[in-house]
């Protein structure tokens, strides 16, 4: 992306440093040499406080929440080899195998919930520099420490560095994929355009969903490269050898992929978001969950548009781009596919890269490097009440809490019956039916309920039930069957419990 005349809102007075004329252009952030220069720059000095915190935050109560459903099939699939994985991913398995490969070295050290998710909170805190690496290209360094401090308190982000499942690998490998493209744009060396085919491989062999967001960047850089070099083909040689690797990196899972797309689009989805809603619910949890924070980070998100538009036109175009095409998108697959805020992580960098640009407004008017510390202070309370609750109450299924009160309530020989099956994965990782002498079995409709039951008569049921039948069942009929033939007992955590005793 081409530079300015002038990056307007990084003054001297607003400027941390406060550098010399001559110094004026910021060092790079790894430079040899320039290291020591670099550590005494008030910018990296900030971003060090901000990672420390961000790793504190995302390491602690790393186990405080107990596995559920998607985080104990994580840790079924890693379990298998390597050819394994790749296996259960190319015969139907909607997740590429790449974060499985990872979770299955670090099963060598044990299968703990704080190892299965050490590697989602590690690569989610060392997203934090990468923020101010993107934020300081695409606007300036303002904007890049305030976009580390948004993503370093994010309550959103931090659930998900918390959660043994893809979310932030993926934005990790393309926040890395999206730097080697604003500087392949910015300096053109096809060094910089190479890596950013290597790290857009890893973001899609990582999560599917994030196709989406590489289309937009090799579009973008089609009318960028053009409108700066011409558009003849010699102009595109990099963009073409970047696509390339970025094929031929990807193009085991690519036909994986397609075939896969085609099984998922083959039926009306059962959960997730549709429509209209999956916008809205993207933005408030983005925004960390609550509506006063949507609000205050809508607001800001506005702001920084105008700015850019004024300021950074091409940064202005890119995120708009980004945003509009990956909305649409959804919009349009969330009809025929199951649709989750969640899988659209990837687009955090276009959401806070603008709010933090938003800060060169007010740089305008007060002229003071106090403005960043204000902004970044401001992020800070606005995280602080969601982050507390986060961290003092259960915001997964309780499956730990059910295996600690099933274990005393059953007896041997009772019947312990998963419904939908697939809950037999974070039940199982908790609950020992060897050791209380149970049956463990699943049900997943109503003829497999009735199934059970005729064949264990006389013998007493558990029925463990969460919302998710509601996917596989989508008639209710199941629900109905439960409330015939079952009492219900308790409420763990958001798995129902039922019994039906029919011992004689």
């Amino acid at each position: 992306m081409e530079n300015n005349k002038k990056r307007k809102t990084e003054k001297a007075e607003c400027n941390l440093d406060r550098p010399s004329p001559k110094d004026a252009t910021p060092a790079p952030f790894f430079s040899g040499p320039g290291i020591h220069q670099a550590l005494r720059s008030r910018y990296i000095q900030v971003l060090l406080v901000l990672t420390a915190a961000g790793i504190f935050l995302r390491f602690y109560n790393l186990t405080f929440n107990s596995i559920w459903l998607d985080e104990a099939a994580t840790y079924e699939f890693s379990r298998n080899s390597f050819l394994g994985i790749w296996d259960i991913t190319a015969n139907g398995e909607f997740n590429p195998p790449l974060f499985h490969w990872i979770e299955h070295f670090m099963l060598f050290f044990g299968n703990s919930e704080y190892i299965l998710r050490f590697i989602p909170a590690l690569l989610g805190a060392l997203t934090i520099p990468l923020f101010y690496l993107i934020g300081r290209e695409m606007y300036d360094r303002n904007a890049g420490i305030i976009a580390a401090a948004v993503l370093a308190f994010s309550p959103f982000h931090i659930l998900y560095s918390q959660d043994a499942r893809a979310y932030t690998a993926v934005l990790f490998f393309f926040s890395l994929a999206l730097f080697f493209f604003l500087n392949g744009l910015k300096k053109g060396r096809r060094s910089d355009w190479i890596l950013f085919g290597i790290f857009s491989a890893l973001s899609f062999w990582t999560h599917f969903y994030v196709f989406i967001g590489i289309l937009v960047l090799y579009a973008y850089a089609i009318y960028e490269v053009g409108k700066k070099k011409g558009w003849n083909l010699k102009a595109f040689t990099s963009w073409i050898i970047s696509a390339v690797v970025f094929l031929i990196a990807t193009l085991p899972i690519m036909v994986v992929t397609v075939r896969l797309f085609l099984i998922r689009t083959g039926a009306p989805p059962t959960y997730g978001v549709q429509g209209l809603e999956s916008w809205h619910l993207t933005f408030i949890q983005f925004s960390g969950f609550t509506l006063y924070a949507t609000g205050i980070f809508l607001f800001l998100f506005v702001l920084g548009l105008i700015q850019l538009f004024r300021v950074r036109r091409n940064t202005f175009i890119l995120s708009v781009f980004a945003i509009l095409v990956t909305l649409l998108a959804s919009y349009v697959l969330s009809f025929v596919m199951p649709m989750i805020p969640r899988y659209l992580i990837f687009l955090l960098p276009f959401f806070f890269v603008p709010i933090a640009s938003s800060c060169g407004i007010f740089c305008d008017v007060a002229k003071t490097p106090k403005i960043v510390y204000i902004f970044i202070i401001a992020i800070v309370l606005v995280c602080i009440p969601q982050l507390y609750i986060y961290d003092t109450s259960y915001s997964k299924e309780d499956w730990r809490g059910l295996a600690q009160n099933l274990q005393p309530a059953t007896q041997q020989g009772d019947v312990v019956v998963a419904v939908p099956a697939y809950l037999k994965m974070p039940l199982e990782y908790y609950y020992s039916n060897s050791t209380d002498g149970t049956i463990i079995a699943g049900a997943s409709s109503l003829q497999e309920l009735q199934a059970v039951s005729e064949h264990y008569q006389n013998t007493t049921i558990f029925y463990i039930v969460t919302p998710d039948l509601a996917a596989t069942d989508p008639s209710g009929a199941s629900f109905q069957w439960l409330e015939t033939n079952t009492m219900y007992i308790a409420n763990q955590g958001g798995i129902f419990v039922f019994v039906s005793t029919t011992r004689g």
